[in-house]
Order: structure tokens, then sequence, then C-alpha cells
């Protein structure tokens, strides 16, 4: 069977933390002219085998994305129970040029869901800076029958924005989950939700929002 081709879902969780008066940013700015380049530092997860997350940069530094290869979780049919739950941890190295950091201001979610009458799925996402004392998170919800991509996207206000702190590296962490429930489905039926791309053509994008750091 030909798996969709698609990717992530769904999250956008902001932190409840506020950076301390001096590491503050100043005025918006336009992203730097320098190219910004994200490292995974570390990945995990049941979603995203060794190898098979990657991470690219836009050309304007506006907005990265996350493409996933082997992601997709089922239930039904001939599923393992340990296959209706993946998940996957991202821990990103996210190197901005000097005198300017950035916000996560919204991020674009796709996927493909296929779930037969009387089945579920859920997809979980958060993200956070290293070190945040909290961290909020976003369900979004499908029923069956399904069978179609689907795509949301997550705004958050520029007054609520948080952004990395100046003068300091902090990792950007992305954790995401897929749940699939068959419920009272047909039990020898497979319903199935991926973030997987096959072709690398779909993937999660996460806009960025900038400004410039106070001059020391």
């Amino acid at each position: 069977m030909r798996i969709p081709s698609l990717v992530s879902g769904a999250v956008i969780a902001l932190f409840a933390s506020a950076l301390p008066a001096q590491a503050s940013p100043s005025s918006i700015a336009d992203p730097p002219p320098d190219r910004i380049v994200i490292d995974i530092a570390t990945v995990n997860g049941s979603g995203c085998p060794l190898g098979s997350a990657a991470v690219a940069v836009s050309e304007d530094n506006t907005a990265f994305t996350v493409t996933y290869s082997e992601y997709l979780a089922q239930a039904g049919g001939g599923s393992s129970p340990t296959a209706a739950r993946r998940n996957c941890q991202l821990n990103l190295l996210v190197h901005v040029p000097q005198g300017f950091t950035y916000a996560i201001a919204s991020a674009d979610y796709r996927g493909y869901a296929s779930l037969r009458p009387g089945a579920s799925s859920t997809e979980k996402a958060s993200y956070y800076f290293q070190g945040s004392p909290s961290t909020a998170s976003r369900t979004h919800s499908f029923r069956g029958p399904y069978e179609d991509n689907w795509q949301a996207t997550d705004d958050t206000d520029w007054a609520q924005l948080v952004w990395a702190p100046c003068g300091v590296q902090r990792n950007f962490n992305i954790n995401t989950e897929l749940r699939v429930s068959a419920g009272t489905s047909d039990p020898a039926t497979t319903s199935y939700m991926t973030m997987d791309s096959t072709d690398g053509d779909i993937s999660t994008v996460y806009h960025l929002a900038w400004k410039a750091c106070p001059k020391s």
C-alpha cells in the first residue's frame, strides 16, 4: 500500500515564562541578511528513527521546515498495540546571527489520515526553548470516516510571542505525537495517521519573527 506523502501535525504551544529585562529584544527587525543554520542536536522517539527527520531553513530566513520519513501511527487489523502511538522529540541547535533574536510567529501543520468509521486519531505538538519552566501544547482530533489530507495553522498574537534570550544559546525543542484508536471500527480494518513524507514535498513549517537585541 502506498502511504500518502505528508507531514506533521499540530500544535502551537507557547511558553508562559517572561525573559529577564536585560535580555529583552528591542525593535522589530527584518530577517538578518546572514543565513541562519539549524542543526539537530538530538532526536528521540518511535516516530523518528535516526536519520529519518530533516530540518531546512528558507532562503530568506523567514521560516524553517521539518520533514519526517518514517512517522506513522496505526490501529486495527494486524497492527501491534504499540503502533497506535508514535512520538518524536527534536532538540535543535539554532545558530542566529549576532545582534538578533527570534520567536515562532505561526506554524503550518499538514498530514493525512485514513480512519475507518468508529475510529479516531489525535495529533499533539509543542515547542519550547531549553530552560523554559513550562510548556503548553495543542491537540487536533479527527474522527472516522475520514480519508483525506488535513492542514492546520496556529497563529500567535504579537504581544504573546516568546523570544529566544539575547546573547544566550538556548536549544529549541519540538515534541510531536500521533495516536490512533480503532474505537468501534471493524477490527479487521486498519486506520492510520501519518506525518510521513515519502517525497519531501510536504513539511511542517515554522514561521519566524525577528527582533534586534539591545546593543551592549
